[in-house]
């Protein structure tokens, strides 16, 4: 006797999962992930940010890491961004979602300046 299965999408099997797990177990959408999970570092050394100026994509994250002997900080008016104080070896990351220039300081060594350009994606000017 000959039986004959109706197709998977009427016998119950949703379609997407079914793709989403081939998609997962192939490893595909890994490398946007990865290349979004990469931030954008800014080293504290000798009293000074490096690099002193960034230009990043909308949505990149920049960690800032203290090497100083000396506690830290980072103020950012234009993103209302405000970090507390970091010992040696400590960071602080921040998502800058929207496009603009943003300046910022060491609050508590206001001659420590730095700038974040961040450009909609796609956009290198």
């Amino acid at each position: 006797m000959n039986r004959r299965l109706a197709p998977p999408a009427t016998r119950g099997w949703p379609w997407g999962l079914v793709l989403g797990a081939c998609a997962a177990a192939l490893g595909l959408g890994r490398a946007f992930e990865a290349r979004a999970a990469a931030p954008a570092i800014v080293e504290i050394n000798q009293f000074q940010f490096s690099p002193r100026e960034i230009t990043v994509e909308a949505g990149t994250v920049v960690e800032w890491t203290n090497h100083d002997q000396t506690v830290h900080n980072i103020i950012a008016p234009g993103a209302k961004l405000s970090s507390p104080g970091m010992d040696t070896g400590d960071h602080f990351d921040y998502t800058f979602a929207k496009p603009g220039d943003y300046p910022y300081l060491c609050g508590l060594h206001p001659h420590m300046t730095g700038v974040i350009h961040v450009r909609a994606p796609g956009n290198s000017g």
